[in-house]
């Protein structure tokens, strides 16, 4: 990684939507209105990530209602919709947190995405990302968009920081 050897201070994880909590597939039902699927693993590793104290938010350049739904069944806050330039967003987010861009993980897989995975400490691609992207990251999930990516790169995280374990235990002590 740039200036993360392994990500022991990234606080804020920011993910583009289409392509990394998605498959990337966009579908319209009869009525005209746009489905996406979401893997439950993602969802749970959003989960453990904001009770381990960090935040999550989402940078996307599309509109999407179901976005929004999904965003608020998951209690995230930070959630950017309707924009093109991903790194001005991306600047904006983490000056408004106070956070330094070394303190930032962004997840993306497509060309947009490009100027805010070099900006930040831990620039991540998703297995299926574009060649330019996984190029330039700093890591390269093993779970394709949609597929748990995002569930991949928490774990991966709260491991480095040394939380994974206590994070989990609700789960392992029975």
């Amino acid at each position: 990684m740039k200036n993360e050897a392994s990500g022991e201070s990234i606080r804020l994880i920011l993910s583009d939507v289409d392509g990394v909590l998605t498959d990337g597939g966009i579908v319209y039902d009869n009525e005209g209105v746009e489905q996406k699927r979401f893997h439950v693993r993602d969802g749970l590793g959003i989960n453990l990530w904001q009770r381990a104290g960090h935040i999550f938010g989402i940078l996307t350049a599309r509109t999407s209602h179901i976005v929004q739904v999904r965003t608020a069944e998951l209690g995230i806050h930070i959630v950017c919709q309707g924009f093109e330039d991903k790194l001005a967003k991306g600047r904006e987010v983490i000056a408004e947190l106070n956070l330094e861009p070394r303190e930032v993980c962004f997840i993306g897989d497509d060309l947009p995405d490009l100027p805010l995975i070099r900006e930040v400490g831990m620039g991540v691609a998703v297995a299926d990302a574009s060649p330019e992207v996984r190029e330039v990251a700093d890591y390269v999930t093993s779970c394709k968009g949609g597929k748990g990516a995002v569930r991949e790169v928490v774990e991966m995280l709260l491991r480095a920081q040394q939380r994974w374990d206590d994070i989990v235990r609700p789960y392992t002590e029975a």
